[in-house]
């Protein structure tokens, strides 16, 4: 990561279920990545990602960019870390069933983007979910920007 990366965002990560990541995931690299967008399209999303995590044998890092305003500190959001947390897991629970082990990392940065970008590893498998509409939308345009990166993006369609 950049010297920018390490100044502009910080990480908090929980894995669910806890402590047995090793145990379901022995030695398997295979990730699978979905980008928090909204709560129904990211709830959509997880349950793909199940799927393909419970076929595949991978694991899903649920990625939670958040951005944090100038005016606020880095590591002291306006929204508390915790009452985020206790969200976010209760949505990966709800997305994801059975044996399929998931991390939820929750980025606090700067910008959404620049983050997304330096946490996900080369040619990254990533399940975004958000409206399908005839015209761009703020999940389509990350899709975009995603694959123009270089990484794989399955987009994942809500009515």
């Amino acid at each position: 990561m950049s010297n920018i990366g390490r100044s502009s965002t910080e990480l908090w990560e929980r894995s669910i279920p806890p402590g047995r990541a090793a145990e379901i995931n022995p030695g398997n690299e295979l990730e699978i990545n979905v980008i928090f967008t909204d709560h129904r399209g990211t709830l959509s999303a997880l349950k793909t990602a199940g799927a393909l995590a419970h076929q595949l044998r991978a694991h899903i890092n649920l990625l939670v960019p958040r951005v944090v305003p100038y005016a606020f500190p880095l590591a002291s959001p306006p929204v508390s870390i915790q009452f985020t947390e206790r969200r976010l897991l209760d949505l990966a629970r709800q997305g994801t069933q059975g044996s399929v082990v998931i991390s939820v990392q929750l980025y606090l940065c700067r910008d959404r983007r620049l983050c997304l970008l330096e946490a996900l590893k080369p040619q990254s498998l990533v399940v975004v979910g958000g409206r399908a509409r005839w015209w761009s939308t703020k999940e389509t345009k990350l899709a975009r920007m995603l694959q123009f990166a270089g990484h794989r993006v399955i987009f994942v369609g809500l009515e």
